[in-house]
């Protein structure tokens, strides 16, 4: 076998091995599940490692040929709520974003949401309003100049569900945040894109 197919050959593997940890070991750290696949498989070199779209391939890949049915009615279920939480804050202009969009959410990442404001008190005042409780923390993005920004994120929980809000700036809208999976801007679903694939999967 020729160099290049070799190391393409181990790529693969290494995705998909990679991909089956992060279902077995309910991962969302697309690194660490890279390290344990290569270190598993003993393929020390990096050359041969998958990037991460590779491995988001290879995760919807079993994803689909595997579709357990706890699995698929957790996804209904997880995308029904955002699609209730896009509902409630349209006011802020909701995408979907994450691992829920590419059909690989887990119960316990929850539903991932960047919503955008002139200023983040603004979403907070709309969860005051609406007495919900959360927390806040920072989420850090790179956009496509190369810039790496922190961004205010309000967590609560509806029901069982852990909601992420992810508060950007209006102008983001034009200009999102790179998808950390594909390098690529998060565009994300706004509420009638994510209602249509609802409709067209039967969820």
């Amino acid at each position: 076998m020729a160099g290049r197919d070799r190391l393409n050959a181990a790529h693969w593997r290494i995705a998909y091995e990679a991909a089956r940890i992060m279902v077995e070991q309910d991962l969302s750290d697309f690194d660490r599940a890279r390290r344990k696949a290569a270190a598993r498989i003993g393929i020390l070199d990096r050359r041969s490692w998958p990037t991460n779209e590779a491995i988001q391939e290879a995760l919807s890949t079993q994803r689909r040929l595997f579709p357990g049915a706890a699995q698929a009615a957790a996804l209904r279920r997880l995308r029904g709520d955002a699609l209730q939480a896009m509902r409630r804050f349209s006011a802020f202009s909701p995408r979907l974003i994450g691992p829920l969009l590419h059909g690989s959410g887990q119960a316990a990442a929850g539903v991932q949401l960047c919503l955008y404001a002139e200023c983040p008190e603004d979403v907070v005042f709309a969860l005051i309003e609406a007495h919900i409780p959360w927390h806040e923390r920072e989420r850090s993005f790179r956009y496509g100049n190369g810039e790496r920004r922190t961004h205010p994120a309000l967590r609560f929980v509806a029901g069982e569900t852990p909601i992420e809000l992810v508060v950007l700036p209006r102008q983001a809208l034009r200009n999102p945040p790179l998808d950390p999976v594909t390098e690529r801007p998060e565009r994300g679903l706004d509420s009638a894109e994510l209602e249509r694939l609802l409709t067209e999967n039967g969820e």
